[in-house]
């Protein structure tokens, strides 16, 4: 992931670039000012003249009041990060912070603030008992960025009171858990080998694997923390370089510590000081887990709402039932699609990258387990549950992802039945399960066992 993408993920990246905007513009109207003579034009009907001290006044209370403004704008923020942290999730946070909006009004005030200081400096007199100089122009534009404030303000009373509603919330997420599905599988991933196909050296793909797991030189973590992003273009740049094998460890949203293996490198000779330096660098490290390559943390940011709506202090499956709602929506975009290679070859067909990918079905684990060990005490969550099975395995392309789909709709019944539900929701549970395993079964599957993913 490039510099730029990692910045305009920054809470005051955009606000930065607005005051850079907001000084040079300052400049140049007040050198503009200093350089034309507006008495003299028909322009000069369109100004509002209030003389040195009255555009003193005015630019101090423009200055003035959008840093109040701004500071009580972002006091509210701050309480809505609480609010959303303790009640959806912590890992929900990073929304509010990459949010676009939060961002412009942000930098629509401090940068409003900057351009009126710095026009405010420039009114002065001019030599020993001269004229003093007021840049109207500049003047001007301060009194309409005023007023765009005000729009500005509306705007984000709006904004934050919206961004706070949990369909926006579960919406948001699940629109990166889609575009990371469309984004990830399988386009960036190189097409799986055939059988035989050639590895380095002349040796064929498997025994290839098999060597750089057991002998291969290990590229270690100089740092702990969690798999951000991995360049593949890369790590494949730095094999064929080298004419290695290199076996990633690691996937995004894997947690390394300090010495622990990231990379394998086949033949052990090849592992010198530059593919280790490329390897490195190819791994973004981070404090935390982010949505940018990681599909199973995307999915969680929606299990975890869901998972927290059903805890005892909250008791609101309303709030689980939406949040399922969105996975289902990834979560079947996903199950269409084929399962991608964990293997990318170099332009004459030989293995050279060997990453372990994110499979459908790990991330399918993650939202049934979740529900099944949390939601047996709201029905309607259970329902929803199986209803999101019967969604991904009709669409599932995977007779082993349908035959996932099968194992945890048992599995929901039997732990549904255990908790001791009423009679009349026990055989609600009962009919609706049958129903999605017909529907799973028509779809394609009738009784295939299920298989070890690769």
């Amino acid at each position: 992931m490039s510099r730029l993408s990692r910045l305009r993920e920054t809470f005051w990246f955009l606000p930065a670039l607005l005051c850079v905007g907001g000084a040079v513009l300052a400049e140049l109207l007040v050198t503009f000012d200093a350089n034309v003579d507006w008495s003299a034009g028909p322009l000069d009907a369109l100004l509002y003249r209030v003389g040195e001290d009255g555009s003193r006044d005015v630019l101090g209370v423009i200055a003035g009041s959008s840093m109040a403004v701004a500071s009580t704008s972002f006091s509210i923020t701050i309480a809505v990060l609480a609010l959303t942290s303790s009640s959806y999730g912590p890992r929900l946070v990073r929304n509010f912070m990459t949010d676009r909006g939060n961002q412009l009004v942000l930098g629509v005030y401090v940068a409003t603030f900057l351009y009126c200081l710095l026009v405010l400096r420039s009114i002065r007199v001019r030599g020993s008992g001269g004229s003093p100089f007021v840049p109207h122009l500049a003047v001007n534009v301060a009194v309409l960025f005023a007023v765009g404030n005000v729009g500005v303000l509306v705007y984000f009373i709006h904004h934050i009171s919206d961004s706070i509603q949990v369909w926006t919330l579960s919406s948001r997420v699940r629109g990166e858990l889609r575009s990371l599905v469309e984004r990830l599988y399988p386009a960036e991933v190189g097409e799986e080998p055939a059988a035989g196909a050639p590895g380095s050296h002349d040796v064929e793909a498997d025994e290839v694997l098999a060597r750089a797991d057991s002998d291969g030189f290990a590229v270690t973590s100089e740092r702990p923390g969690y798999v951000v992003a991995i360049d593949a273009d890369g790590v494949l740049s730095a094999a064929v370089q080298a004419d290695a094998v290199i076996r990633l460890e690691v996937r995004p949203g894997s947690y390394v510590i300090d010495g622990e293996p990231t990379a394998r490198v086949w033949p052990p000779t090849a592992g010198g000081d530059e593919v280790v330096a490329a390897v490195r660098s190819a791994l973004t490290i981070g404090n935390s887990r982010t949505p940018r390559q990681d599909v199973e943390f995307a999915a969680m940011q929606l299990v975890e709402m869901a998972v927290r709506a059903l805890s005892p202090g909250t008791n609101d499956p309303w709030t689980a039932i939406n949040a399922l709602d969105e996975l289902s929506s990834g979560l079947a975009d996903l199950a269409r699609r084929a399962e991608p290679s964990r293997v990318r070859v170099d332009a004459a067909g030989r293995v050279r990258v060997v990453a372990p990918l994110h499979h459908a079905a790990e991330i399918l684990d993650l939202v049934a387990d979740s529900m099944r060990h949390y939601a047996m005490g709201a029905p309607s969550v259970v329902f929803r549950t199986l209803e999101l099975l019967g969604r991904v395995g009709v669409v599932a392309r995977d007779d082993r992802l349908r035959a996932r789909a099968l194992h945890h709709v048992d599995l929901l019944v039997e732990a549904f039945r255990r908790a001791g539900p009423q009679d009349v929701d026990l055989a609600a549970l009962d009919a609706q399960a049958g129903d999605v395993r017909s529907r799973i079964a028509r779809a394609g599957l009738a009784g295939t066992p299920m298989g070890p993913l690769p």
